[in-house]
């Protein structure tokens, strides 16, 4: 079985992955049927989860979480971790392509955007089975309405489950219904949905080697996302301050 590494980015605890050792990972993973749930972390996450128990709890609870945002892969690496960022949006189209015995079944948007996007797969991908779709009402989930979430998971026989509720509402509902729905194994995308339905442009390739997917985005959707980038940013690296030097006054305290 592939073993994947953990190292810890403020209260998270983040997966050491590749594309490829998380595909690997996740085909393993699905063909074991055990179950479980790949989450896609960013600065927004693990800010959110500083004070956020339930998001805390599913991200460390899950088989992966992929550090989706640059800046959690390049903190890795300053702190001598083989890992590359590993996003949601690219890792799709991945499985997409080279999980030769994927049965996709969609969760999550509008039923518009949906349809949009089996359009799009179904062209870019035309190998792939997509054996299902479905728009939940916006709102806390009644116990009913995951039973027949579950059931039409479960009847369509599918073993990859993308899940676009946003965050982190996706994240827990994966944590809290994932062993309901094995063998099927869960990623929670966000965001991924609307930019493969062609409903939000993406950054150019350039900008997301760069690191600078986020600035795109917060000049794409300036009213919704400058809280989230401007602020959740700038608490991302203060937290980082003050947990750096909280670890540099332990372990002086710990020498003496």
């Amino acid at each position: 079985m592939t073993t994947i590494k953990r190292y810890k980015i403020l209260d998270c605890s983040i997966s050491a992955v590749d594309t490829r050792l998380a595909f690997d990972a996740c085909i393993e993973r699905i063909n074991s049927g055990e179950g479980g749930y790949v989450c896609f972390s960013n600065v927004h996450a693990v800010v959110t989860a500083r004070k956020d128990l339930l998001l805390r709890r599913a991200t460390n609870n899950a088989f992966i979480a992929s550090p989706d945002g640059r800046p959690l892969s390049v903190v890795g690496k300053w702190r001598g971790v083989d890992v590359q960022q590993v996003a949601g949006p690219d890792f799709l189209p991945y499985m997409m392509e080279h999980a030769a015995d994927g049965k996709h079944f969609f969760m999550g948007s509008t039923e518009d955007t949906l349809v949009k996007l089996k359009d799009a797969l179904g062209s870019s991908f035309p190998q792939a089975d997509i054996v299902g779709l479905y728009s939940p009402p916006f709102g806390p989930m009644s116990q009913a309405e995951n039973n027949k979430i579950h059931k039409m998971i479960v009847d369509a026989g599918a073993n990859i489950v993308w899940v676009g509720l946003g965050a982190p509402k996706q994240e827990c509902w994966m944590a809290d219904n994932w062993q309901q729905l094995r063998p099927a194994l869960l990623f929670g995308v966000g965001a991924a949905f609307d930019f493969h339905a062609g409903k939000i442009n993406r950054a150019p390739e350039f900008m997301r080697r760069s690191g600078l997917e986020w600035l795109h985005r917060l000049f794409s959707e300036p009213k919704r996302l400058w809280k989230r980038y401007l602020v959740t940013n700038s608490l991302f690296i203060f937290y980082l301050c003050v947990d750096g030097l909280s670890s540099m006054f332990k372990k002086h305290g710990s020498s003496k």
